[in-house]
Protein backbone atom coordinates (compact mmCIF):
# COMPACT_ATOMS: atom_id res chain seq x y z
CA UNK A 1 0.00 0.00 0.00
CA UNK A 2 1.06 3.75 -0.90
CA UNK A 3 2.20 5.78 1.92
CA UNK A 4 -0.41 8.41 2.94
CA UNK A 5 -0.30 12.06 1.58
CA UNK A 6 0.85 14.34 3.93
CA UNK A 7 0.35 17.42 2.05
CA UNK A 8 -1.62 17.94 -0.90
CA UNK A 9 0.95 18.88 -3.14
CA UNK A 10 1.76 14.77 -2.58
CA UNK A 11 -1.17 13.69 -4.42
CA UNK A 12 -0.82 13.16 -8.44
CA UNK A 13 -4.23 14.61 -9.26
CA UNK A 14 -3.22 17.98 -7.68
CA UNK A 15 0.03 17.73 -9.45
CA UNK A 16 -1.35 17.20 -13.08
CA UNK A 17 -4.19 19.61 -12.06
CA UNK A 18 -1.38 22.08 -11.41
CA UNK A 19 0.75 21.30 -14.68
CA UNK A 20 -2.86 21.69 -16.33
CA UNK A 21 -2.57 25.55 -15.22
CA UNK A 22 0.82 26.25 -15.98
CA UNK A 23 -0.07 25.15 -19.27
CA UNK A 24 -3.12 26.76 -20.14
CA UNK A 25 -1.39 30.11 -18.82
CA UNK A 26 1.13 29.92 -21.71
CA UNK A 27 -2.02 29.18 -23.57
CA UNK A 28 -4.00 32.45 -22.65
CA UNK A 29 -1.50 34.51 -23.16
CA UNK A 30 -1.06 34.40 -27.00
CA UNK A 31 -5.42 35.02 -26.77
CA UNK A 32 -6.27 38.50 -28.53
CA UNK A 33 -5.70 41.55 -26.48
CA UNK A 34 -9.61 41.63 -26.38
CA UNK A 35 -9.89 38.82 -24.34
CA UNK A 36 -8.19 39.69 -21.33
CA UNK A 37 -11.24 40.55 -19.33
CA UNK A 38 -13.32 38.01 -20.91
CA UNK A 39 -12.23 34.42 -22.04
CA UNK A 40 -8.46 34.56 -20.96
CA UNK A 41 -9.68 35.75 -17.08
CA UNK A 42 -12.61 32.96 -17.17
CA UNK A 43 -10.43 30.33 -18.40
CA UNK A 44 -7.61 30.78 -16.23
CA UNK A 45 -9.92 31.15 -12.54
CA UNK A 46 -11.75 27.69 -13.32
CA UNK A 47 -8.59 25.87 -14.02
CA UNK A 48 -7.19 27.54 -10.72
CA UNK A 49 -10.32 26.66 -9.13
CA UNK A 50 -9.53 22.31 -10.09
CA UNK A 51 -5.94 22.31 -8.05
CA UNK A 52 -7.37 24.92 -5.47
CA UNK A 53 -10.56 22.86 -4.12
CA UNK A 54 -8.26 19.68 -4.07
CA UNK A 55 -6.09 21.29 -1.88
CA UNK A 56 -8.18 23.24 0.41
CA UNK A 57 -10.48 19.73 0.11
CA UNK A 58 -7.45 17.92 1.45
CA UNK A 59 -7.22 19.87 4.93
CA UNK A 60 -10.55 19.10 5.40
CA UNK A 61 -11.53 16.84 8.21
CA UNK A 62 -14.13 14.87 7.45
CA UNK A 63 -15.20 12.74 4.42
CA UNK A 64 -18.28 15.09 3.86
CA UNK A 65 -16.46 18.33 3.68
CA UNK A 66 -13.21 16.65 1.73
CA UNK A 67 -15.94 15.51 -1.17
CA UNK A 68 -17.30 18.72 -0.92
CA UNK A 69 -14.22 21.03 -2.34
CA UNK A 70 -13.59 18.04 -4.89
CA UNK A 71 -16.74 17.82 -5.99
CA UNK A 72 -16.45 22.01 -6.32
CA UNK A 73 -13.33 20.94 -8.36
CA UNK A 74 -14.83 18.57 -10.69
CA UNK A 75 -17.17 21.29 -11.55
CA UNK A 76 -14.70 23.66 -12.48
CA UNK A 77 -13.37 20.85 -14.62
CA UNK A 78 -16.09 20.51 -16.78
CA UNK A 79 -16.08 24.09 -16.95
CA UNK A 80 -12.28 24.17 -17.72
CA UNK A 81 -13.67 21.39 -20.94
CA UNK A 82 -15.96 23.93 -21.98
CA UNK A 83 -13.87 27.02 -21.90
CA UNK A 84 -11.36 24.89 -24.24
CA UNK A 85 -14.14 23.65 -26.65
CA UNK A 86 -14.81 27.54 -27.10
CA UNK A 87 -11.04 28.51 -27.85
CA UNK A 88 -10.98 25.93 -30.43
CA UNK A 89 -13.96 27.22 -32.17
CA UNK A 90 -12.82 30.74 -32.22
CA UNK A 91 -9.60 29.84 -33.71
CA UNK A 92 -7.33 30.81 -30.71
CA UNK A 93 -5.27 27.99 -30.45
CA UNK A 94 -4.59 24.02 -30.64
CA UNK A 95 -6.08 22.33 -27.26
CA UNK A 96 -5.82 18.41 -28.10
CA UNK A 97 -2.71 18.94 -25.58
CA UNK A 98 -4.77 20.56 -23.11
CA UNK A 99 -7.81 18.32 -23.52
CA UNK A 100 -5.64 15.28 -22.96
CA UNK A 101 -4.35 16.57 -19.60
CA UNK A 102 -7.39 17.91 -18.33
CA UNK A 103 -8.83 14.40 -18.88
CA UNK A 104 -5.80 12.81 -17.21
CA UNK A 105 -7.05 15.01 -14.34
CA UNK A 106 -10.73 14.39 -14.72
CA UNK A 107 -9.93 10.50 -14.05
CA UNK A 108 -7.77 10.72 -11.20
CA UNK A 109 -10.01 13.58 -9.74
CA UNK A 110 -12.72 10.60 -9.86
CA UNK A 111 -10.83 8.16 -8.83
CA UNK A 112 -9.89 10.26 -5.68
CA UNK A 113 -13.32 10.65 -4.66
CA UNK A 114 -14.31 7.41 -5.01
CA UNK A 115 -11.16 6.20 -2.65
CA UNK A 116 -12.10 8.17 -0.36
CA UNK A 117 -15.81 7.93 -0.60
CA UNK A 118 -15.11 4.22 -0.35
CA UNK A 119 -12.59 4.17 2.90
CA UNK A 120 -15.04 6.43 4.64
CA UNK A 121 -18.63 4.58 3.28
CA UNK A 122 -17.70 0.88 2.43
CA UNK A 123 -20.44 -1.73 1.08
CA UNK A 124 -22.10 -3.11 3.12
CA UNK A 125 -22.92 -6.54 2.69
CA UNK A 126 -27.30 -7.00 3.44
CA UNK A 127 -29.28 -9.99 3.85
CA UNK A 128 -32.06 -10.87 1.74
CA UNK A 129 -35.18 -11.09 3.86
CA UNK A 130 -36.92 -13.67 3.53
CA UNK A 131 -40.25 -13.71 1.23
CA UNK A 132 -42.89 -14.34 3.85
CA UNK A 133 -44.84 -17.64 2.73
CA UNK A 134 -47.83 -17.18 0.28
CA UNK A 135 -51.24 -17.06 2.00
CA UNK A 136 -53.81 -19.49 0.21
CA UNK A 137 -56.83 -17.86 -0.79
CA UNK A 138 -59.81 -19.50 -0.27
CA UNK A 139 -63.24 -19.07 -2.09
Amino acid sequence: MLNPAKSFTDLVVWQKAHEFVLQLYRFTERFPRAEIFALTTQMRRAAVSVPANISEGFGKRTTAEKLRFLNIAQGSLEESKYYLILSRDLCYGDVKDLQVMLETVAKLLAAYQSAISRATYPKRKTRRRKKPAARNKQK
